[in-house]
């Protein structure tokens, strides 16, 4: 087990039981006491959980997600194939708004160095695409949601419907046929139906856990989608997906 792998697995323990003991997660990991008290210490530092003497109690609702940082860091070699299908369904030339979410980073990455017009919808995105080359760079207004720092709020919106973008990637914390894409922050939902709505082309890119959850905001009607682009293995998800009219490109 990877030390991101560890921590993920802590997180979602601590989560599920509220508080668990160094002894018990050292027991569930097969991590030594010592890694284990680092591990927590280190959740902490992210807002995770909260440390007492000998264990952890969560500070995570059951409808929240993992901090960015932690999230970041997970799954990086999907996330990465992910975004090099996308940056192969866009043509130099097009104009991308593109989401905010780990996914949609790595996805930023790998367009840096297109001739492309593309405004991002978070500051770990714009960052990463500051200094590209050939790329011209639109920047939104809007409110930082901290640690996210996805952009939200009516500056955002309003930045968004003055555009009218060739292709909208979208991130997302639950995609099913039945429920659609789904987000668990509010704000969030709200940005993503207004991208989707400025947008002639929609990319879903979902890793594959997410094409079996269903988070508290809606955002859209799976009909709404042109493409997802997942590592998902074709099975009854992807199967209801392409039903509903979802080109499901598996990486």
């Amino acid at each position: 087990m990877t030390g991101t792998e560890r921590l993920r697995r802590i997180t979602e323990a601590v989560r599920a039981a509220g508080r668990l003991g160094v002894a018990e997660l050292a027991e569930l990991t097969g991590a030594s006491e010592m890694t284990i008290r680092r591990d927590l210490e280190a959740l902490a530092a992210q807002g995770v959980v909260e440390r007492y003497r000998g264990g952890a109690r969560s500070l995570l609702l059951r409808g929240e997600e993992p901090p960015f940082a932690l999230r970041a860091q997970e799954g990086l070699e999907v996330k990465r194939r992910i975004a090099a299908e996308v940056a192969g369904l866009i043509a130099d030339g097009e104009s991308v708004v593109l989401d905010s979410g780990t996914t949609c980073l790595e996805v930023a990455r790998a367009l840096a160095h297109r001739r492309l017009t593309v405004m991002p919808l978070s500051l770990h995105a714009v960052n990463a695409l500051t200094d590209a080359p050939q790329l011209t760079l639109l920047v939104p207004g809007g409110r930082p949601r901290p640690g996210e720092l996805a952009l939200t709020g009516p500056l955002t919106e309003a930045s968004l419907t003055a555009l009218r973008f060739d292709t909208a990637v979208i991130g997302c914390c639950g995609l099913t046929a039945e429920h659609g894409l789904t987000a668990y922050d509010l704000d969030d939902a709200a940005i993503k139906r207004t991208a989707i709505g400025c947008a002639r082309r929609v990319i879903a890119v979902a890793e594959a856990d997410k094409l079996a959850r269903t988070a508290l905001a809606h955002v859209a009607p799976a009909t709404a989608l042109h493409a997802v682009v997942t590592d998902a293995a074709p099975d009854e998800r992807t199967d209801r997906l392409a039903a509903e009219g979802v080109t499901v490109r598996t990486v």
